[in-house]
């Protein structure tokens, strides 16, 4: 099983440090692409693996003597859902800073005011998923170390 655990939390670490590179590098570009949402999802969906092989190796009594690793497999987890709460208060961040009080308001402004928000805003999401990445990207790698003492 400690194999399992640590092929499962390198795969982790290699999809969610892709999502963070490659999502940075659009986000630097200004330029959100579908390819950057793909890999963040990918990486989560990751995550949620690496968590899965947690709970069924702590179920088959293979528990490391430090602990490291269950922190290590889980809190990735929860980074990735707090990641996405503020992917959501990013976009009302926008709405906020403009003074406009509703998605529907934006759709009263002229095009290129719109499509300036909504790069805006996905830009910003972007940025919020991609540094999440980054920090699971980490966490998986540390879980494959501790994994090899399983």
């Amino acid at each position: 099983m400690s194999g399992v655990a640590t092929v499962t939390a390198l795969l982790a670490a290699v999809l969610n440090a892709a999502a963070a590179g490659w999502g940075g590098w659009r986000w630097w570009r200004v330029d959100p692409d579908g390819w950057s949402w793909v890999l963040v999802r990918a990486g989560q969906a990751a995550v949620i693996f690496l968590a899965f092989c947690a709970g069924l190796a702590w179920l088959m009594g293979l528990r490391p003597e430090d602990g490291l690793f269950w922190i290590y497999a889980l809190v990735p987890v929860g980074t990735s859902f707090f990641a996405e709460q503020f992917r959501v208060l990013s976009a009302q961040t926008v709405l906020d800073a403009r003074g406009i009080e509703d998605a529907q308001a934006v759709g009263r402004l002229p095009e290129a005011d719109q499509r300036s928000v909504v790069l805006q805003i996905a830009r910003r999401e972007l940025g919020v998923m991609a540094l999440a990445a980054g920090v699971n990207a980490f966490l998986a790698l540390r879980a494959a170390t501790e994994a090899a003492g399983l």
